[in-house]
């Protein structure tokens, strides 16, 4: 029973670590950017500043609006929550809730928030917010199948579809880290990860023309709480799929083997170090990629999704 209350303790405090720390993954990514720019940048505590700022205004809601534009900034904020529940944030052994869901599971959480946004995005009655939510839809038309791919490729690749088990799969040797399978499959999941997050060279995060937009239109009509809501989620949501891709993937090393509180410290500190590294390889492609054209992003999804073709193709015929 000790064991069970300390283990429902760390979902809790991986739950916090997200909270906490995801606007300041954000914050660091702008200040990047804009200092590979030759600009001085804001500072990294201001998506913080944001943040609060939006909760203390007022809501303004429009009349054409139904419970869909109320509901959706509550399940963009959650979800990412329940996500984290899942995967290794912080331990490297499974948790309260890490049998719940698998990678299938992830995929699913992380979409039903991008569906409700984008659904809300055309309730508002909004011309730009309609559009926006219409290119979102295109886009994860044709990023499902990539996604269902990725995780397939992921799960075949390590033999197990939960994320616990990848990781311990992949980090028990360099050998295993080093098959072409595997590195193929890190591209794959980046690549994934620039298109679901609106990056370039899908799409421009710090595009402030609203008809050029693509994902980031859809929460223009938000303000005070919802759009407080939906900043956070979206902060969130960036740093569960970074992660996925640095714990699981990349660096399945250096989380927690016990549950003392010392080596939970510990993870923290060498999880944000894993997240900088991310951080800083992210900035550098959003500041020396253009944009793609609107009906070149199939393009980009199609090559994400020949590399899991390729990866698991690799791995049938025994190469690695």
């Amino acid at each position: 029973m000790t064991a069970l209350w300390t283990y429902f303790a760390l979902n809790l405090v991986q739950v916090a670590f997200l909270l906490i720390f995801a606007p300041l993954v954000e914050g660091i990514l702008h200040r990047l950017e804009e200092i590979i720019e030759g600009k001085r940048g804001p500072s990294i505590w201001q998506i913080y500043r944001d943040i609060w700022k939006l909760f203390s205004k007022d809501e303004v809601v429009s009349e054409e609006s139904t419970w869909v534009f109320r509901f959706a900034p509550i399940v963009a904020f959650v979800m990412p929550m329940f996500v984290v529940l899942l995967i290794p944030a912080l331990t490297a052994y499974p948790l309260f809730f890490a049998f719940m869901g698998d990678m299938v599971a992830v995929g699913f959480l992380m979409a039903v928030s991008g569906f409700f946004v984008a659904l809300a995005g055309m309730d508002t009655g909004n011309v730009y917010a309609a559009v926006g939510a219409s290119r979102t839809h295109m886009v994860g038309f044709l990023a499902e199948p990539v996604f269902i791919m990725v995780f397939f490729s992921v799960s075949y690749v390590a033999n197990s579809t939960i994320p616990y088990f990848v990781n311990a799969t992949w980090g028990a040797s360099w050998g295993s880290m080093l098959q072409p399978s595997h590195l193929l499959v890190i591209v794959a999941f980046f690549l994934l990860i620039l298109a679901d997050e609106g990056r370039i060279p899908v799409d421009s995060a710090a595009g402030k023309v609203e008809i050029a937009m693509i994902s980031h239109s859809k929460g223009l009509e938000y303000s005070g709480t919802s759009a407080a809501l939906i900043k956070w989620g979206g902060t969130t949501k960036l740093m569960v799929l970074a992660m996925i891709f640095v714990n699981v993937l990349v660096t399945p090393w250096g989380l927690a083997q016990g549950t003392q509180w010392t080596a939970i410290l510990a993870a923290i500190g060498l999880v944000l170090i894993k997240l900088l590294a991310f951080v800083i390889v992210l900035a550098f492609i959003e500041t020396t990629l253009a944009k793609l054209r609107l009906f070149r992003i199939s393009e980009f999804l199609s090559v994400a999704f020949v590399i899991c073709l390729f990866a698991v193709s690799v791995r049938l015929v025994g190469i690695g």
